[in-house]
């Protein structure tokens, strides 16, 4: 005979609705509950039916994932933590790519809508009146953006920015370009502000270049405007930017950092392949999935609580290869 929620409910000690909040979401539940129920089912072997649990609960067990482009490296690390999450919650991810485009982000909303508990949106392009619409009708976490009081993850990009232009007026540098990335993009409006106060805080003067598409074209069509500008150092809206810019100022014979310093945001795995190593601000991307989902959940258990909840990761820089004095310290 099958083992039932009911018999792991019984050998566990606990009632079955209890059994159904620890697997699926354990974040509601004390921690020694957790161990406990996890212990009795794993001893009685026993499995969820996600087609019987759907007709109990009235939810699908799956999550609903949108990115702007999986050909960026920041997002699969962001999406490999979602996955960890939602497997460990039982629950499935339909991931979907709108190649940066708004529109098909908001076709995509409506489709997924129908077929998920709740919707996970990465770096949402999407206008402010869309996203407070599409919240009032269906659960939805943000990662990498924020709107009024919905529910999102962020990061720390203000302080990020700080950091960075903090280790470049160290060593001396005074003329800092930014090569922005897409103007539609919260995350790049956040940089660009952060970088604005701590190069005025620090009396640097700064360059802005762009807006560019978040994309090594991008950066490789940013450098020779950010040579012409007469900086000894350039920050890029992400690594991707400033790989470009790396490469295109090798291919002009441009020495770095002998002759300009380059750094990069995000620390994706790449920037610490290149030569000269990128030095970068690095952001949790892991844990920001990870969060993402823990939200959402909670967010489908009590929406009282956590429809408001806003919570900012932490940033940090790495200092690499691509960073040093300016050429005439």
């Amino acid at each position: 005979m099958a083992v039932t929620i009911k018999d792991v409910a019984r050998v566990a000690g606990v009632s079955p609705s209890t059994v159904c909040r620890a697997l699926s979401t354990p974040n509601l539940v004390r921690d020694e509950t957790c161990d406990r129920v996890r212990r009795a089912a794993a001893d009685l072997g026993y499995s969820p039916n996600r087609a019987a649990r759907g007709l109990i609960t009235g939810r699908t067990a799956n999550i609903g994932l949108i990115v702007p482009d999986l050909g960026n490296p920041f997002f699969p690390g962001v999406v490999k933590g979602i996955q960890a999450r939602a497997r460990e919650a039982d629950y499935a991810v339909f991931l979907a790519d709108t190649d940066e485009d708004p529109a098909a982000e908001t076709q995509l909303v409506r489709t997924l809508a129908k077929q998920v508990d709740g919707l996970v949106l990465c770096s949402p392009r999407m206008s402010e009146q869309e996203l407070r619409g599409f919240a009032a009708e269906t659960p939805l976490v943000m990662l990498n953006r924020r709107v009024g009081r919905l529910p999102a993850i962020t990061f720390a990009n203000v302080d990020g920015m700080r950091q960075a232009v903090t280790h470049l007026t160290a060593l001396g540098h005074r003329r800092i370009a930014y090569v922005a990335g897409p103007r539609t993009s919260w995350s790049n409006r956040e940089r660009a502000r952060g970088l604005r106060a701590a190069a005025a805080s620090a009396g640097a003067a700064l360059v802005e270049v762009g807006p560019v598409l978040p994309q090594f074209d991008g950066g490789v069509a940013a450098a020779d405007p950010v040579l012409a500008a007469g900086v000894t150092a350039v920050i890029a809206y992400n690594d991707v930017i400033a790989l470009g810019l790396l490469s295109r100022l090798h291919a002009r014979g441009i020495a770095v950092p002998a002759e300009i310093s380059v750094i990069g945001f995000d620390d994706i795995p790449m920037a610490a392949m290149v030569h000269p190593s990128l030095t970068t601000v690095g952001l949790p991307m892991e844990s920001c999935g990870r969060a993402g989902v823990d939200l959402l959940l909670g967010l489908l258990q009590d929406p009282a609580r956590y429809g408001t909840t806003r919570r900012e990761l932490g940033t940090h820089l790495m200092v690499r290869g691509s960073t040093g004095a300016p050429p005439n310290a």
